[in-house]
């Protein structure tokens, strides 16, 4: 899978309230990755689970996870290849991180792409 198909793999399954599923497409990008992308795609990968965690009751997981993925994707606010909204989606992951306890009545609304729509 190219790393467009990825994301556009991965919204798809965010969309459908799936994050751990959106979470094993983005680890595999990341371990594909080339090494200037690997903390990147590692950061997105956190993020879906960190969201998991969020559905799941894990409001402390969730934090840990959010915070440290978004501070990954920061790093790459600039640089951000493929189309990929790293400052929207660093925002999205502190907002949710803060809100967690929500747990699965969390609205959630994450963009990887800054179109939101397929990184074409």
């Amino acid at each position: 899978m190219t790393p467009t198909e990825a994301l556009v793999e991965a919204q798809r399954l965010l969309d459908e309230d799936r994050p751990f599923h959106a979470h094993e497409v983005l680890e595999a990008a990341w371990k594909d990755a080339p090494e200037t992308e690997r903390e990147l795609w590692r950061g997105l990968a956190q993020v879906a689970v960190g969201i998991t965690h969020v559905r799941r009751g894990n409001a402390r997981g969730a934090q840990a996870l959010l915070e440290r993925a978004a501070d990954r994707i920061a790093a790459h606010s600039a640089d951000a290849p493929y189309g990929i909204d790293a400052d929207g989606i660093v925002t999205e992951a502190r907002r949710i991180a803060a809100h967690a306890e929500d747990g699965p009545n969390l609205a959630i609304s994450l963009r990887l792409t800054r179109t939101g729509r397929s990184p074409r």
